[in-house]
């Protein structure tokens, strides 16, 4: 990526933008002219890149001009007011809200998935990535999506409370520290309490009685797939766990397709790890998840009330490849596209 010399991280204080230039310098772009993007009350602050310090500049001033990447993950308003202006200025927007993930016209790409979908995209382009719960059971899935085809994914995601944010995290541990001194916890970022609970409840509900959640799964689903025929049912609960987030899926296929050939196919897919669960090891978000990149795959079985059901255990951490990684991925394929 040696020609890949300007970069805009947005959103550079915060739990995602913290892991993309963790990741922007583990994967070689050092060398990069790398610009931290943040709110005006963050403006100033130091963050890590690699062995260098960088200090934040306030995105409300910031010029995108000669900005070849502009990586999004300070919310949607942010995304919305800020993206198309650096697009306008001719970088590349690839932005991590939902701000622009239901735009027919604006690619929602993950890299193992629909790379394809990254063709034609050049400066002034906007490309929106996925919900984290989204891409870990799409990397998984679509190696049997290409080889025997979906008909119906029934899933039930437990999302750890990263994916709400720093104050999310904060909670949970405030909440386990008054549980243990046998105190009332203190209720902020959630309506319940987290700690040692299970909150079957993630964002609002819709008019059809599903969570936003559960449903960016089903809009995004269809979306990356190219096949609105696809139906999903998801469930998403929010569990007392830091990093990562686990999914219990259940597909059933269009073809008929053996057990062994969906284990062949997830064994050779690009960025997925099979766990066969010997001694009791399968994957869980503390012991795989959590601070690796690969989308983790175990509890592998035919589904004993479907012909052609397949049952899966998906782990993946959600601030990683659920956010951060799947973002440089899009970055570093629009480079390779260019060689």
């Amino acid at each position: 990526m040696d020609n890949v010399r300007k970069i805009a991280v947005v959103g550079a204080t915060g739990a995602v933008g913290e892991v993309m230039l963790s990741i922007l310098a583990e994967r070689g772009h050092q060398a990069a002219d790398i610009s931290a993007l943040a709110s005006e009350r963050s403006a100033g602050k130091e963050v890590e890149f690699g062995d260098r310090r960088l200090i934040t500049k306030d995105l409300a001033d910031f010029n995108f001009a000669g900005i070849d990447y502009a990586l999004f993950s300070a919310g949607g308003s942010v995304s919305e007011r800020y993206a198309p202006i650096a697009a306008g200025s001719g970088a590349v927007v690839i932005d991590n809200t939902s701000a622009f993930r239901y735009v027919d016209d604006i690619p929602l790409v993950v890299p193992e998935v629909n790379p394809h979908h990254l063709d034609g995209v050049g400066p002034g382009s906007i490309v929106a990535n996925p919900n984290c719960s989204t891409i870990q059971m799409l990397v998984a899935l679509a190696p049997i999506q290409r080889e025997a085809g979906i008909d119906r994914i029934n899933v039930a995601t437990y999302q750890s409370v990263s994916g709400a944010g720093a104050e999310a995290l904060r909670e949970l541990a405030e909440q386990t520290i008054a549980r243990l001194s046998f105190k009332e916890p203190v209720l902020n970022k959630f309506a319940q309490p987290i700690a040692f609970n299970v909150l079957p409840q993630i964002d609002t509900l819709q008019d059809n009685g599903y969570s936003r959640e559960e449903m960016k799964m089903v809009w995004e689903t269809q979306k990356i797939f190219e096949d609105p025929s696809i139906r999903v049912n998801a469930t998403a609960v929010r569990v007392p766990v830091f990093y990562g987030h686990s999914e219990a899926v259940h597909l059933e296929t269009r073809d008929d397709i053996a057990m062994e050939r969906v284990r062949e196919l997830l064994g050779n897919a690009e960025g997925v790890v099979v766990v066969d669960g010997e001694d009791m090891m399968h994957p869980t978000a503390v012991t795989h998840g959590a601070g690796e990149d690969p989308v983790y795959v175990g509890r592998l079985r035919r589904d004993i009330s479907h012909p052609r059901g397949i049952n899966m255990w998906v782990v993946a951490d959600n601030i990683r490849k659920g956010a951060a990684l799947n973002a440089v991925q899009i970055m570093e394929r629009l480079e390779r596209s260019k060689v």
